[in-house]
């Protein structure tokens, strides 16, 4: 059996924090957290998560630089990186020139996260899923 999967959460709110990394652990997977920006490239860097989910609106480094700096990192290239926001709309269409692999709007819909942490976890390396 190999470890569990880790799921780096970036979101500078701590209740919606710590509310989605309840949501990640019963979905069954490993929570790392960051507060803003640039512990999220740290985390990243440290951590390599399986998957990181980003909050774009964020203090001192938002979302979209974030995911730009980590994905810059050699070890960090291929890791998806999902959007989390209440600006999604404005998003949805473009996430993958902010370098993002899929956005999601708040408030976060359980169903929807396990759906899309499951597709980028355990599918085919590389491939990105429609929902």
């Amino acid at each position: 059996m190999g470890s569990r999967k880790k799921v780096l959460i970036a979101e500078d709110y701590a209740d919606i924090r710590q509310m989605t990394r309840l949501m990640i652990e019963l979905i069954g997977f490993d929570v790392i957290e960051a507060a803003n920006g640039f512990e999220a490239v740290e985390m990243a860097r440290k951590n390599r998560p399986d998957v990181v989910l980003m909050d774009i609106a964020m203090p001192e480094l938002n979302g979209i630089t974030a995911a730009t700096m980590i994905h810059q990192i050699e070890s960090c290239r291929d890791i998806p990186i999902i959007a989390i926001t209440a600006f999604g709309k404005e998003y949805l269409n473009e996430a993958g020139a902010y370098g993002f692999d899929y956005v999601i709007e708040k408030p976060v819909d359980m169903d929807e996260l396990r759906c899309v942490l499951e597709t980028r976890l355990n599918g085919a390396q590389g491939q990105p899923a429609n929902h």
